[in-house]
């Protein structure tokens, strides 16, 4: 049920954080996994370690925000390993300003990265997993696609049009047997949130009270997620948002 020997699956983001710890899990499972980011020589080391487990991965440069950077993405994917069926979409970045001082560069650099970047990797690799018969769409939220935030303006809007992408992908490809589905990531130890703990006075010790497991979560901790949501247990399992936080969401 959760086995994905055969299957190939792109990350974006793959490199680093959520992202790599999505990437173990698929590995782990039995997928191959293509590493998608910018940077090749992180990414290099983030196939160097899933091969030392044992684990079949490689890596492609590509700039998400770019729409024929994406394309060659999944072509390039699709002519080294034969077949797409999983795409996960991580890529994604923050910058923390409240709405009054966030200038349209960073507005856009934002959105682009975070929100444009899904759609343009789903539209690509739609062809690819409807010729496979199906696969599946992971694309990263966050708590912010439930919440508001003061310092996030732009980020809170992206995550929360990655859910509403994400019906609408569940909706509009059910028929072609293409799930697709959100994560909402809690408050997760990365080097992203490890700079907002720097920026945000009091953020570490507001985390460990609001959330009921008291800790912070790891990266590995969304392994088991991905897992889930790129394998045969989910094929029932579309259109959803699914928090990973700790229980951070449910409290008031």
């Amino acid at each position: 049920m959760f086995d994905l020997h055969g299957k190939v699956a792109i990350v974006t983001g793959g490199n680093g954080g959520i992202g790599l710890g999505m990437a173990r899990g698929l590995a782990s499972a039995g997928a191959t996994v293509v590493i998608a980011a910018r940077n090749l020589e992180k990414s290099r080391a983030a196939v160097a370690e899933l091969k030392a487990r044992g684990w079949a991965a490689s890596a492609i440069p590509v700039d998400v925000t770019q729409d024929a950077a994406v394309n060659a993405l999944i072509t390039q994917t699709v002519e080294h390993h034969g077949r797409l069926d999983i795409l996960v979409n991580n890529a994604g970045t923050n910058i923390r300003q409240p709405a009054h001082d966030l200038t349209i560069a960073q507005w856009h650099t934002v959105i682009d990265t975070n929100l444009t970047s899904a759609f343009l990797c789903a539209k690509a690799a739609y062809p690819a997993l409807k010729r496979g018969g199906g696969g599946k769409i992971i694309n990263i939220g966050s708590m912010m696609s439930i919440f508001g935030a003061s310092f996030a303006p732009a980020y809170a809007a992206s995550k929360g049009g990655i859910v509403q992408l994400t019906r609408s992908l569940a909706s509009a490809w059910a028929r072609d047997n293409i799930q697709a589905n959100a994560v909402l990531p809690g408050w997760i130890d990365t080097d992203l949130t490890r700079g907002a703990r720097e920026q945000i006075p009091g953020l570490h010790e507001n985390v460990l009270r609001r959330t009921p497991a008291a800790r912070w979560g790891v990266i590995d901790d969304l392994a088991g997620i991905a897992v889930f949501l790129a394998s045969p247990a989910s094929d029932f399992v579309s259109g959803a948002a699914i928090p990973v936080d700790g229980g951070y969401s449910i409290q008031g």
